[in-house]
């Protein structure tokens, strides 16, 4: 089997049961509202290789630590306590399309909400929504990389999480909380 490429924990939380990954290079995976089997087999896929829950013996000490520091970091946040995070992320398994675009959303403040479009723009890339739109619902690290910040024009949701969720619905109710924790309040 060799030594694992990422491993992970399941934290409680406000919004219930949180998974978070880690690698050597840093948080590679948030997920909420997600079954344990379908967040690992997800993140294997991404990562070409094998996840192991963080207390197997062939994890690292600071894996372990990163990961208890990235569950307290986002409870802060949830808890309406934390702003920002101080913690490393590993984006090498994403596309550089995608590296682009979280980092343009990860720019966004607290509390700003844009459009897709406007992201776009941002980063250099004007007319490019829709494949905006195609790299927020693959984000892997919800929250840390705050996906939730880019709407639809108009004010509207527009969509979250990609996949993530059984329906529609259930993304964007997840999407609207995280909002109203930083004191948007999108239409629809």
């Amino acid at each position: 089997m060799g030594a694992p490429r990422a491993a992970f924990t399941i934290a409680s939380g406000p919004l219930g049961e949180m998974h978070l990954a880690a690698t050597d290079e840093g948080i590679v995976a948030v997920s909420l509202e997600t079954e344990t089997p379908a967040f690992v087999d997800h993140l294997a896929r991404r990562i070409h290789g094998t996840v192991v829950p963080a207390e197997d013996p062939a994890v690292p000490a600071a894996w372990r630590e990163l990961l208890d520091r990235a569950a307290a970091e986002i409870g802060e946040y949830l808890a309406g306590k934390r702003r920002t995070f101080d913690l490393p992320l590993d984006l090498s398994p994403l596309s550089e399309w995608d590296r682009r675009v979280l980092a343009g959303a990860s720019q966004l403040a607290y509390g700003e909400a844009v459009g897709y479009g406007e992201l776009a723009r941002r980063i250099g890339r004007p007319g490019a929504a829709q494949a905006v739109g195609g790299a927020m619902g693959r984000n892997p690290m919800m929250i840390l990389i705050p996906c939730h910040r880019v709407i639809a024009s108009g004010g509207r949701l527009g969509g979250y999480g990609g996949n993530t969720y059984a329906d529609r619905q259930a993304g964007l109710s997840l999407k609207r909380r995280l909002l109203a924790i930083e004191g948007v309040r999108p239409e629809g």
